[in-house]
């Protein structure tokens, strides 16, 4: 039987075996072809980290030249627990995927808003009475998921996938955009070409708190255009009071503001991207030059470091925005009825509450 240090050094080496897979990973995406498609797969993924979605997709990857999985990109994913929650079971021979998973512990207070106060508790300890809660990151282990290929069992229903035309934007996507707009205290119009832009094809613009987008492009590049500049009045505006969407939410923007244009643009463009990714839209075309573009531009800081500067962040904020669509878009990467086996899961183990105190709501989402 092993020991708790043996399994606390085998578990470190499999972080580090990890990261370095990580440090792999994001240096062949260099190129803005790569960066492209590493958000578009992160679009079908996006309820996990980049990290982990780079994880995914390079590990997936290395099974298909193995011919273990029959299809190049990995369709949805989950714990064995959880495929065993919904009726399927992990193939014989199929080796998962090895993730970063977060790792947790319940802290207690009865005065939250002194940070110092706050004391962990102990696996079975309850907290005293008139004392809040809450969860909280420690760290990270590593755990494993596997393709649904890579499973046997009761079929999944599935969302039916928005298919678009060309030049076409998807239905209800811009009047969703524009109340996001609308709801962070901007005006949205219209310019009637890139010339009364400065050759841009929309433009934020802080001070008198306006988002124009050119009245002469196609519906679908105007959408994107859209997300494109919601990703700055989201991710970059210098005199921001806390707000923000979904995960970004009661943040500071202005706390994270990139120094450099040259990242602000890959940020923006990349959410763009990914916000397009998830209703069925190609922005290849113009997002790759643009995305490269940007990148190169960033004096004393390389391509690389542009990745990792702005992978998560993008994700986070796609993902906010996403969430806040009630528009059809392209599954998340999580079998569809996952969540409600994960929404039961969280309520049959969430510590009791002392008696007339509400425990804060945890959470049924991964970290991961």
């Amino acid at each position: 039987m092993s020991s708790i240090p043996g399994q606390r050094v085998e578990r470190d080496a499999k972080i580090a075996e990890l990261h370095e897979r990580l440090t792999v990973a994001v240096e062949q995406l260099v190129s803005g072809d790569a960066w492209v498609k590493a958000i578009e797969f992160a679009a079908r993924f996006r309820r996990r980290s980049f990290n982990n979605v780079l994880l995914i997709h390079v590990q997936h990857a290395a099974a298909y030249e193995l011919g273990t999985v029959p299809e190049p990109a990995p369709t949805f994913v989950a714990g064995f627990k959880q495929w065993q929650a919904l009726g399927r079971r992990v193939t014989a021979g199929q080796h998962g995927y090895s993730i970063l998973a977060p790792l947790t512990a319940r802290f207690a207070t009865a005065d939250p808003a002194d940070p110092g106060s706050w004391h962990r508790l102990a696996s079975a300890e309850r907290p005293r009475p008139g004392e809040v809660v809450r969860p909280k990151l420690i760290g990270v282990r590593p755990t494993y998921v596997w393709d649904v290929s890579q499973t046997d069992g009761r079929p999944l229903p599935q969302r039916p996938a928005p298919r678009l035309l060309h030049g076409e934007a998807p239905t209800g996507l811009w009047d969703a955009l524009a109340a996001l707009v609308d709801r962070a205290g901007f005006v949205l119009s219209s310019a009637p070409d890139a010339t009364a832009l400065g050759g841009a094809n929309g433009l934020t613009n802080f001070i008198d708190r306006t988002v124009l987008v050119r009245a002469d492009l196609e519906p679908a590049a105007a959408v994107k255009t859209l997300a494109h500049e919601l990703a700055h009045l989201q991710l970059h505006d210098p005199e921001a009071a806390p707000r923000g969407i979904g995960p970004l939410a009661g943040t500071n923007p202005s706390d994270d503001v990139p120094q450099h244009r040259g990242i602000a643009e890959v940020e923006a463009e990349s959410v763009a991207l990914m916000v397009g990714a998830a209703h069925g839209m190609d922005t290849s075309v113009f997002t790759v030059p643009y995305v490269s573009g940007w990148a190169d531009s960033v004096p004393g800081i390389t391509p690389v470091e542009v990745v990792q500067a702005t992978g998560e962040r993008v994700r986070r904020a796609a993902g906010g925005i996403l969430d806040e669509l009630r528009t059809p878009q392209l599954d998340d990467g999580d079998p569809v009825a996952l969540g409600q086996v994960q929404v039961a899961a969280a309520r049959s183990l969430a510590p009791t509450a002392p008696p007339n105190r509400a425990m804060d709501p945890i959470s049924t989402r991964g970290l991961a």
